[in-house]
């Protein structure tokens, strides 16, 4: 049997001490197969933000294991930690962190820029990411001057640009309207069927949370379900 691109063992996360001290997530155990969609459902404050940030390693458990591949990630430290996360995921986020005055193409190519990737290359990749998103066109706008819809497939080129083998997608549609919101789903599991992209969609949408292979419900802290889709 595959090995699971994401194993998650008994992770506690907890912010705080004494008194002050809160438990943001209890003991929450679970696999994920590459290429499978996921969502981490739960109402605020339920823990699934938190735990989306210790899946992507953007915060680290303060008990437990996450495995990356069958690699234990806490002996990634400093730079190893950093080139791991940035070849290996991509965010998408529902605000969308662009820099306004900076271009489209220089939105996008960040994580290349960060990573050291010659400017050639990353002006090949990044209009490809683009016109992949069908945003090419607008490789030269100013980012303050996209509409919405615009901004996140600028988002979701930047999260593609590194060729990641996980979207860590957190309410990706929480601030568009419901037409633009169904295109971006529309990309972002295109993405995970035909390019065999790993996909963790946080959110309360329960439409878009059906979408997804499971269904991982989050509340206080504890992994109180785990469903797969049925098939309609």
């Amino acid at each position: 049997m595959a090995t699971p691109i994401i194993s998650v063992t008994d992770v506690h996360k907890s912010y705080g001490r004494g008194q002050n001290r809160f438990d943001a997530l209890k003991g929450v155990s679970f696999d994920v197969a590459e290429g499978e969609s996921v969502a981490i459902v739960g109402k605020s404050g339920s823990g699934k933000s938190t735990l989306m940030h210790v899946l992507a390693l953007l915060d680290a458990p303060t008990s437990g294991s996450v495995l990356l591949e069958g690699a234990e990630t806490s002996r990634l430290r400093g730079g190893a930690l950093n080139r791991t996360r940035n070849k290996t995921f991509g965010f998408v986020f529902q605000q969308f962190f662009l820099t306004g005055n900076a271009t489209v193409l220089e939105n996008v190519i960040l994580p290349l820029k960060i990573a050291g990737v010659g400017r050639a290359e990353r002006r090949r990749r990044g209009m490809a990411a683009l016109a992949q998103l069908e945003l090419d066109d607008k490789a030269k706008n100013k980012a303050v001057n996209l509409s919405g819809g615009q901004k996140q497939r600028t988002v979701i080129a930047r999260a593609l640009v590194n060729n990641p083998r996980i979207i860590f997608a957190d309410e990706p549609t929480g601030n568009l309207d419901s037409a633009t919101g169904a295109v971006v789903e529309d990309i972002l599991f295109g993405l995970n069927r035909e390019h065999g992209i790993t996909l963790f969609v946080v959110t309360h949408d329960e439409d878009l949370a059906r979408r997804c292979d499971r269904r991982l419900f989050i509340r206080d802290g504890l992994l109180v379900e785990d469903s797969a889709a049925v098939a309609s």
